[in-house]
């Protein structure tokens, strides 16, 4: 490699090695852990000793319920000592450079995914290059959901974009989609070329974890405004007066 190339670095992350870290420096048990993220002791386990890769969602649960940034599951040299919890400092200025295909690699059964910026820590985005592998929700399997909100675009191929509550919706190279990510959704592989979506994904509430749009307990019934004309009371009809009857 010619030195005016830079190095591309595409390194497997491990964030078991930082879960395992910030949990025996807090003094916790993976039944704890359990508790806080609601993931299984197993799970956790598997997580710890790398033999389980995860999807974002669970890596925003953990991050959540062990109190630290998402970016931390991906610093494996940084100490637990150094985790500050999420959105607690006030930066300005800040940029993060990538270049292509750079970045940390988590493979799971349905997407290979590429994590950016995991150096910045206190993101409010957190972009997401992936590559839909399976072509059918029975291979899929349960639909993911996590709180916040999710921007995706297709870079290259065409997916089969699929929610728990809207028609299946084809989406091919250029086209975007925008929604409630706590809301069951998955991407499905279409075709046999190259498949790439940049997913955006927010770590907020979602508009359904707020409780928008508000519930009603009862239907509620809007009357219009009575018109001028209508405003004063109509005179009261006359009784009808009995007949008399004839002798």
């Amino acid at each position: 490699m010619s030195d005016s190339v830079p190095e591309i670095l595409n390194l497997p992350a491990k964030p078991g090695t930082m879960v395992r870290a910030v949990r025996e420096q807090r003094g916790w048990t993976l039944a704890e852990v359990s508790e806080r993220t609601g993931l299984s002791v197993s799970t956790l386990s598997k997580v710890e000793n790398d033999k389980m890769s995860l999807t974002y969602d669970k890596l925003s649960r953990i991050s959540k319920g062990l109190g630290i940034d998402i970016g931390q599951l991906f610093a494996a040299d940084t100490a637990p000592s150094e985790a500050v919890p999420a959105r607690t400092l006030a930066f300005s200025g800040r940029r993060s450079l990538s270049r292509s295909g750079e970045g940390s690699v988590i493979d799971t059964p349905n997407y290979g995914h590429v994590y950016s910026a995991t150096e910045l820590l206190n993101k409010q985005m957190v972009p997401i290059f992936g590559q839909p592998k399976a072509r059918t929700l029975a291979e899929f399997g349960e639909l993911l959901r996590h709180s916040g909100e999710e921007f995706s675009v297709v870079l290259e191929g065409a997916v089969m974009f699929h929610t728990e509550l809207y028609a299946p919706v084809l989406l091919q190279t250029g086209d975007s989609v925008y929604f409630d990510s706590s809301m069951g959704h998955a991407y499905l592989r279409v075709g046999d070329g190259p498949c790439r979506v940049l997913t955006v994904c927010s770590d907020g509430p979602s508009l359904a974890a707020a409780g928008y749009p508000p519930t009603m307990d009862e239907p509620q019934l809007v009357q219009a405004p009575a018109s001028q004309d209508s405003a004063e009371p109509a005179p009261a009809k006359p009784s009808p007066r009995p007949k008399s009857r004839k002798r």
